[in-house]
């Protein structure tokens, strides 16, 4: 799999390279000129399924970048993607012979209903062949729209082949994702429709990449008629092929590609979109998967929508690209959402990692002595943090030696980059403090996995409180509880609604029962004890 180091963060499209001097007589006919390109998508028929998607300002982001931000809206097409624009293109142009006969395509996402609906459309059969490992809720929407699907192999490789033997045994015709002319035409709408509705002046348009046939037909059309806006490249950092390319001057085969924005998840470019990508995409951005989740948060902020990961890509470069140019002067910057196709399951995860992609809570790893008051002596530390008040975002802590204690935290940040600051603060005050802010194993795995058995959890009642999210919630909790009992298991995270659940080891003697119902009743914080649960007893009792 590549990595961010593979090529620099930002690469710049080198100088187109002559055509050779002396071409055979016998050479294939021309490659599409930007004339051709800037006359395909004029006369492209993409309206008989596709919206004019709307191009609307994001007030939130723009106020945070300095820069007026523009989204061009294709999560508002009916399959949810700009994908259905190239292909129904594409089949509009077959003849009707090759309509009856029939069309097939190998995806198992956004370009699957786009050609079914296309072909629906056009009364024509359509063949989707898509991998057995395909989620039933995206099988379940190209039948729902009229296409055949049939499951083959184990990856999208294994379905592009299975088709190619069907479009020979059944004489269909193969509608490709992105390299074709016509399929890049049709996408190319998408920069007519903006250049319609953005009269103003316009610095950059960032566009997610693929296989290259979207950000191909955008450039293609805006080059051809204002050669001054940048046209941006946006790409995973584990699914680069197309900015590799670019940067080698020849097409590259990645061997593995990321599959958190599989949208863009493609190991190889087209040889049409590299060639226009090379000559007239202005510069690349590779993003992380923090950052895009970030961006999918920002797109909410802004829209009361979701778009998936390969949609809000062309966001997070954005925002990458406004913090280097800086707020002097102003730019209008627009970005295309491609796509809103998100599956449900996947929310939790971009809510976790929305934080820390825009910086917005730093983790720790923090030590502290075991010892009665060291909890509340790191609360109180917490608070005179410098940069102002810090709210802990998540606290996860099991009790395992009789010396030391090793908790992990969360904090909200004012700003990028202060988890540094926040660590040696932490180191001033006495606490041994490790920065896990940009650790993917800790904020993948080991978040979830702080804890187990303890040989020193003994007299331990497990309780479930309700604490109401408020400063001095915990610290009243802590002030409350008597000094002869010990913390010997806390979990909390904080989940972004006005009360947060947490989960406490309090060890105090059979004998202290009434005390301890006493300060339950005081503390007046809903709770339930858990210490007869069976999974407490399978996997945290001492």
């Amino acid at each position: 799999m590549t990595t961010p180091h593979d090529i620099p963060q930002s690469t710049s499209r080198p100088a187109p390279q002559p055509a050779p001097q002396n071409a055979s007589q016998n050479a294939p006919a021309p490659l599409p000129s930007s004339l051709d390109y800037l006359r395909q998508v004029l006369t492209s028929r993409v309206y008989d399924v596709a919206v004019e998607s709307a191009l609307d300002e994001a007030p939130a982001l723009s106020r945070r970048t300095g820069h007026t931000v523009l989204l061009k809206r294709e999560d508002q097409q009916p399959v949810f993607s700009f994908k259905l624009r190239g292909a129904y293109n594409k089949m509009a142009h077959l003849t009707p012979g090759q309509l009856h006969k029939g069309v097939i395509c190998a995806s198992a996402g956004n370009h699957a209903q786009g050609v079914a609906l296309g072909a629906r459309k056009l009364g024509a059969r359509a063949v989707i062949v898509m991998p057995v490992t395909t989620p039933r809720v995206k099988v379940d929407a190209v039948r729902a729209l009229g296409g055949e699907v049939v499951l083959a192999g184990e990856s999208y490789s294994d379905a592009y082949a299975h088709s190619l033997q069907l479009q020979a045994q059944q004489g269909l015709t193969f509608i490709h994702p992105f390299d074709d002319p016509l399929v890049i035409a049709g996408q190319g709408t998408i920069g007519m429709e903006l250049l319609r509705q953005h009269a103003g002046p316009l610095h950059a348009v960032f566009v997610a990449v693929g296989g290259g046939g979207l950000i191909s037909g955008v450039a293609a059309y805006i080059k051809a008629l204002r050669p001054e806006i940048k046209i941006i490249g946006v790409q995973m950092n584990d699914s680069d092929a197309m900015a590799q390319s670019v940067a080698r001057g020849e097409r590259v085969a990645l061997r593995d590609v990321g599959l958190f924005a599989d949208g863009t998840a493609v190991k190889q470019v087209g040889e049409e979109t590299f060639r226009i990508a090379r000559e007239l995409v202005d510069e690349f951005i590779t993003v992380d998967t923090d950052a895009v989740c970030a961006a999918i948060k920002d797109v909410f902020i802004d829209t009361r929508s979701i778009v998936e990961p390969s949609g809000a890509m062309a966001v997070a470069a954005l925002k990458q690209y406004a913090a280097r140019e800086g707020t002097a002067p102003g730019q209008t910057l627009a970005a295309i959402l491609c796509g809103a196709n998100m599956n449900f399951d996947r929310l939790r995860f971009v809510a976790e990692r929305a934080a820390v992609g825009e910086e917005s809570e730093a983790l720790f790893a923090i030590t502290i002595p075991e010892e009665r008051g060291s909890f509340r002596r790191f609360c109180e530390t917490v608070g005179r943090l410098p940069g102002g008040a810090r709210n802990v975002t998540e606290f996860n802590y099991r009790i395992s030696d009789r010396a030391r204690a090793h908790v992990f935290v969360g904090l909200t940040t004012a700003a990028r980059g202060e988890s540094p600051m926040l660590a040696a603060a932490f180191e001033q005050a006495g606490f041994s403090a490790l920065d896990l802010t940009h650790d993917e194993l800790a904020k993948q795995h080991v978040r979830y996995m702080v804890g187990g058995h303890s040989p020193l959890a003994s007299h331990e009642r497990l309780l479930r409180f309700i604490f109401p999210e408020r400063p001095g919630a915990l610290l009243q909790f802590l002030s409350l509880m008597q000094p002869a009992w010990n913390i010997s298991l806390f979990h909390y995270r904080n989940q972004g609604a006005d009360f947060g659940h947490v989960l406490v080891g309090i060890q105090a003697p059979e004998s202290d029962g009434p005390a301890l119902h006493a300060f339950l009743d005081k503390l007046g914080y809903a709770w339930i004890d858990e210490t007869g649960n069976p999974a407490y007893a399978l996997f945290l009792k001492g």
